[in-house]
């Protein structure tokens, strides 16, 4: 069986100076990932890009793996920020209107660096560090069914976890598929028309008929 690859730095930087070598180092492992791919950011590559001998890359990392998830964490909390920056003003809004914003946010937190996004979506199975991307799912779930909660009276879904996972499930497949795949529906061109379409496919689910059969019905009548 193959050995997992150490994910964890070897110490952390406090110091100002070494923050600054740790800094440089995670920005060039990003940049050399972006530019010529996973297989091409040999610590000695990286290195030389950052500006510090090998010996001081590998006093902070055990090997290219640990840095490449020094990019994804880094990654992830920029767009941690970008949704948080903005959620207390969301949960005030009503549901259709909430909806909107939340998607909308969606979208440009995929939009910081979408090519750093893409290359670190295929990496992040390789590195091993899925338990971190499995921790920002999460903390999506929970506040987007913290807002179902308080917005509970204008929605016609009973249970709200299952509502939380087809809404979360459904932003995340859009936006990063977008970004993968379709890059250019986060251009700004189209970006706007795909807010709009998603918000009307996660309103109209939420404040549809509380009955599917009687849903059925209607439209056969």
């Amino acid at each position: 069986m193959a050995q997992r690859p150490l994910i964890k730095p070897r110490k952390d930087a406090s110091q100002g100076r070494s923050r600054a070598t740790v800094d440089a180092l995670v920005e060039a492992t990003a940049r050399i990932l972006v530019r010529e791919g996973f297989d091409k950011a040999s610590t000695n590559h990286i290195a030389e890009m950052a500006g510090v001998s090998v010996g001081s890359l590998y006093q902070y990392f055990p090997g290219k793996e640990a840095l490449v998830a020094a990019v994804i964490a880094r990654h992830q909390e920029e767009i941690a920020q970008t949704v948080r920056g903005e959620l207390a003003r969301v949960f005030m809004l009503p549901v259709g209107e909430g909806v909107r914003e939340i998607v909308a946010m969606a979208v440009r937190s995929h939009r910081i660096d979408p090519k750093l996004h893409r290359v670190l979506a295929e990496q992040i199975p390789r590195v091993g560090d899925l338990e971190k991307a499995e921790t920002f799912s999460r903390e999506n779930f929970a506040l987007f069914r913290s807002y179902l909660e308080t917005h509970r009276g204008e929605i016609c879904v009973d249970d709200l976890d299952l509502a939380t996972f087809v809404c979360v499930t459904t932003i995340e497949a859009l936006t990063h598929n977008a970004v993968l795949h379709h890059p250019r529906m986060l251009s700004d061109g189209t970006m706007e028309a795909l807010i709009d379409n998603a918000t009307r496919l996660i309103a109209g689910y939420l404040k549809g008929p509380r009955d599917p059969a009687a849903g059925r019905h209607h439209s056969a009548a």
